[in-house]
């Protein structure tokens, strides 16, 4: 009896430690007001002292995030201590470009937040009824159209510290808007990829640190989206 004892309470203690959907929701939660308090306090500051004040901030938000980022995605039993942090860094990022393209178009950040958290909605509810399946093929094609949008920036990137620019895409003429929907389409997609891999995570019973790796992975394309909406909003305001 009493091994039957033990050995339940190791199964119990065994299921509380493992992932669960609700337990990466709740850390979701956390890194968004997490981003979000940062961002409130980089938008306060460009409003309160100037876009200047701001530029060394985005900066750090936007290197510290990146460097976070690669150590989350390499070291994921990291995730507990990292994900926070890449949340509070990526909070300055989305404060400072938020501010600055407010500053051209009021009111546009708001419609990028309206326009991601509804676009979130939607591929939730996609997924849950079954009208979007995550196949081999479908994750096959995302991780493609991901690669290479990642590998357009980077030429891009690169090109610029010589001086080049890559005509049109990055402009506001149909074929940067039809390019900037093209992205937010493939960012709304990975959602999808993100929804699929938590509920797997879960179902496989991993361990409980993937929930903030779970809620991180969610993150990074969310916050991927709103840069992205908010690129296509400016592009189509520039076409007026």
């Amino acid at each position: 009896m009493g091994r039957l004892e033990l050995r339940t309470k190791v199964m119990a203690s065994s299921y509380d430690e493992a992932m669960t959907v609700q337990g990466t929701i709740n850390k979701t939660a956390i890194l968004l007001l997490l981003t979000m308090f940062t961002a409130t306090w980089c938008w306060r500051l460009a409003h309160g002292v100037g876009l200047a004040a701001v530029m060394p901030w985005l900066t750090i938000g936007t290197i510290g995030g990146l460097i976070v980022a690669v150590i989350t995605m390499f070291k994921s039993n990291w995730a507990g201590v990292t994900a926070p942090l890449y949340a509070l860094l990526e909070g300055l990022v989305l404060g400072g470009l938020s501010a600055i393209f407010e500053a051209r178009y009021s009111g546009i950040a708001f419609q990028a937040v309206f326009l991601t958290f509804g676009t979130l909605g939607v591929m939730l509810f996609a997924f849950k009824t079954g009208i979007i399946k995550v196949t081999d093929k479908f994750r096959a094609g995302i991780v493609a159209a991901t690669g290479a949008i990642f590998l357009v920036y980077m030429a891009s990137f690169v090109l610029g510290i010589f001086g080049v620019q890559i005509p049109q895409i990055f402009g506001s003429g149909i074929i940067g808007i039809g390019f900037s929907v093209v992205v937010v389409i493939i960012a709304a997609l990975s959602l999808v990829m993100d929804f699929d891999m938590i509920q797997n995570a879960a179902y496989n019973r991993q361990p409980k640190y993937m929930e903030w790796y779970g809620a991180f992975a969610l993150m990074v394309t969310l916050i991927w989206l709103y840069i992205e909406i908010i690129r296509l909003l400016v592009k189509l305001k520039d076409e007026r």
